[in-house]
């Protein structure tokens, strides 16, 4: 969240002294930023998602991975103690 409030407001600032050189009103500057920043809300949005939908693929391997061992420790456990 403060990565991305980061992320916004130095946008903000970034078109604010930008919008300086140019002759649009107020009110074509203020939307200019305001679309400048909801993209960038979208694209951090968007990568976050995508960091958090690679980590949960991840985990999930891990531990399917964890289990197969597991299971195969108990298998072979009860195969030494059968015979």
């Amino acid at each position: 969240m403060k990565k991305t409030l980061g992320i916004l407001l130095a946008a903000m600032m970034t078109f604010a002294v930008a919008g300086c050189d140019n002759d649009d009103g107020p009110a074509e500057e203020t939307g200019a930023q305001i679309d400048n920043a909801a993209d960038n809300a979208g694209d951090t949005t968007r990568d976050t998602a995508d960091s958090v939908g690679d980590a949960t693929s991840d985990a999930a391997h891990s531990t399917g991975e964890a289990m197969e061992d597991a299971g195969d420790s108990i298998s072979d456990s009860a195969d030494e103690h059968s015979n």
